[in-house]
């Protein structure tokens, strides 16, 4: 029997359904997190043959060892995945230390998670990507400017999502951003205005994609880290010819196999050194499903169940489990404390027939997805924007 280790199974709270559909497709799932047993939901409890809980994820020898005793208990384990960015090294490790050949390893990761490194392969795939310095010292910094000139985006380098990024506008933010950064290596790019586009896709082990899903961030991630803002994205069963294209070169240029991949490109809003309107520009790789609830999203866009499809891919590496539906997504969220136009009774009123979910964002995720959500499904991109403007319009 087919043994899998699931990392930090309950976060988020739905990758419940990822063990699920694992256990259903006769494979053995083993679960280790931090949480207590009690707290785990019943799906959950469910789904998993074992639970081995660690005081704490972090502690490398703990997790080691919660490994080995599954290993002992039942044998060889043929797969080992968080499908969480923050665990991506940690596996990685774990693989390499248990000879789990179906999944990145430590020498695979520079290129996967240093945006620097990314970039070689985006060139690799023919698709341009901005200019860039790894900063070092003012002097150095204030060059690279004087190239690309203000304002220019700085985020760590080897980062997760949209995390402690920094949009400078001017010497006096450059000099403020020297005196209080972390001790860690950043990057410095050029600022690139256009939206945000994904290309999501479940791989086989051929490295060809058995299904494929866009995302487009309505209102930027970022700027819900770095200004405290509200935040909106959406999923979108029918992806664009030139995105496909770009999404699938990037698969190959980096390599990807059996793995739920969350590709990032910006689409040229205006005329640009990159390119004119309208063009494809790499931004990043995320070599794990689109964040938080935005499976389920793909689920209601699409009409099927991603979180099938991959287990399937894990057991089968393919699946019958095909598309019903061509619609779009969308996420709308609040963060606290801002005065906005409408009710939560209004939108309630009003999308009575789209909305499919509401409630409290993870906290964990609040930082970058702000606080309370709407999740509404519809049919075109004009009752999209409709219905950003009624859940985040502000007085």
């Amino acid at each position: 029997m087919t043994n899998f280790i699931y990392i930090s199974p309950n976060f988020p709270a739905n990758h419940w359904n990822f063990c699920h559909h694992l256990k259903e497709n006769g494979i053995n799932v083993l679960g280790i997190g931090d949480a207590d047993y009690d707290s785990l939901s019943y799906e959950l409890k469910m789904s998993l043959k074992e639970y081995y809980r660690v005081s704490s994820l972090e502690n490398y020898d703990e997790v080691f060892r919660a490994v080995a005793f599954f290993t002992y208990k039942y044998g060889k384990i043929d797969w080992l995945e968080s499908n969480n960015e923050y665990w991506l090294e940690r596996d990685a490790k774990l693989r390499e230390e248990f000879h789990i050949t179906t999944g990145f390893f430590p020498k695979d990761m520079d290129r996967v998670k240093f945006k620097s490194q990314m970039k070689k392969n985006y060139i690799k795939a023919g698709i341009p990507v901005a200019r860039y310095h790894l900063v070092d010292n003012v002097k150095n910094c204030k060059k690279f400017i004087e190239e690309v000139g203000y304002p220019v985006i700085v985020k760590p380098d080897n980062g997760v999502g949209a995390n402690d990024t920094h949009k400078l506008k001017n010497d006096e933010d450059l000099e403020h951003f020297f005196e209080t950064k972390l001790d860690v290596q950043y990057i410095m790019e050029e600022f690139i205005t256009g939206e945000v586009q994904t290309y999501d896709a479940i791989v086989n082990s051929k490295g060809e994609p058995i299904f494929e899903n866009g995302n487009v961030t309505a209102k930027d991630l970022m700027e819900a880290v770095s200004e405290n803002g509200n935040s909106a994205f959406y999923e979108r069963a029918i992806v664009p010819d030139d995105l496909l294209e770009a999404g699938r070169k990037t698969l190959k240029a980096f390599g990807v196999k059996s793995r739920m991949v969350h590709l990032e490109f910006f689409r040229l809003s205006k005329k640009q050194y990159l390119g004119k309107k309208g063009d494809i520009v790499a931004l990043e790789v995320n070599m794990r499903p689109s964040g938080g609830i935005s499976p389920t999203m793909m689920n209601w866009a699409n009409g099927t169940d991603v979180y099938k499809i991959w287990a399937d891919m894990i057991a089968f590496d393919h699946s019958d489990k095909g598309k019903e539906n061509q619609q779009i997504c969308i996420f709308a969220s609040r963060r606290d404390g801002r005065n906005f136009k409408n009710t939560p009774e209004f939108i309630r009123e009003k999308y009575k027939d789209q909305l499919k979910q509401e409630g409290r964002v993870e906290e964990a995720l609040s930082g970058a997805m702000a606080n309370y959500m709407f999740i509404a499904l519809f049919d075109t991109e004009e009752q999209v924007k409709e219905f950003i403007i009624d859940v985040l319009g502000e007085n």
